[in-house]
């Protein structure tokens, strides 16, 4: 009874770190107004419910407790890495937001975000919760979820610690998302090159006109109804790289 009960806490232990480390970074999950207790709670049911399904893949119980203490830490590793992977899949969105507010002139029009415990630019926290919103009405989150327990077969119990491979990775997705972030804000970048080009010969051409109080106004007009014409495809572009971007952990 005693080593069947250890058997138990050690396949808990091993399933509980990966997915709960994975729970407290994960888009949505991670978030301040999210209680602690409450992720908490999601990472142990998942576990309960994951434990007779992910116990053929677990590797027997090692006598050695130094064995024991460095499978938990690179199980806890794994865990916070899928996390912050999907949080820099998510920094595509974050950089869309900074260039269009400051292509709009919202650049200094910031707000507190609850998300990242940080102040933002009012547009970039406005996108951000668009997209965590849309992930959430589509179920992609289940892929989310999926990813967790995928990973399994990708980085399994026991395994060598891939250290390269989750820093080549990390370098990867890090600039595939600054790529997908500009591409996303890309029309508002022209938008302000364009605006700021035409407001420069407005004022060389008539010098009497005070432009600071007519390109103001004009710039925020134009570029929310820019947003407006322009955000269904900028989240539904995101939404697509997202997605792929998890299939790094799905068969």
């Amino acid at each position: 009874m005693t080593e069947l009960l250890n058997m138990e806490l050690y396949t808990f232990l091993l399933i509980f770190l990966r997915i709960g480390g994975a729970v407290m970074f994960m888009p949505g999950f991670n978030a301040s107004y999210i209680n602690t207790q409450f992720r908490l709670c999601i990472a142990l049911s998942l576990t309960v419910i994951l434990m007779p399904f992910l116990n053929d893949k677990l590797p027997p119980l090692p006598q050695n407790f130094a064995d024991i203490f460095q499978i938990l830490i690179f199980e806890i590793t794994y865990g916070i890495f899928i996390g912050i992977f999907m949080q820099i899949l998510m920094a595509a969105i974050n950089l869309a937001g900074n260039l269009i507010g400051q292509a709009i002139g919202f650049s200094n029009a910031q707000m507190f975000d609850p998300t990242f415990q940080q102040q933002s630019i009012i547009v970039d926290s406005f996108l951000t919760f668009v997209a965590l919103t849309v992930i959430f009405v589509t179920d992609l989150h289940h892929l989310m979820l999926s990813a967790v327990i995928e990973s399994y077969s990708l980085f399994p119990v026991g395994s060598e610690f891939l250290s390269n491979d989750m820093a080549q990775s990390v370098s990867q997705t890090l600039s595939k998302s600054f790529v997908i972030g500009f591409k996303i804000g890309s029309p508002f970048v022209a938008f302000a090159i364009v605006f700021y080009v035409g407001m420069g010969l407005l004022s060389r051409l008539m010098p009497q006109l005070n432009i600071f109080f007519l390109s103001m106004p004009l710039q925020i007009y134009l570029g929310a109804g820019l947003l407006c014409l322009t955000l269904p495809v900028m989240i539904v572009w995101f939404i697509k790289y997202y997605e792929d971007g998890l299939q790094l952990f799905l068969r």
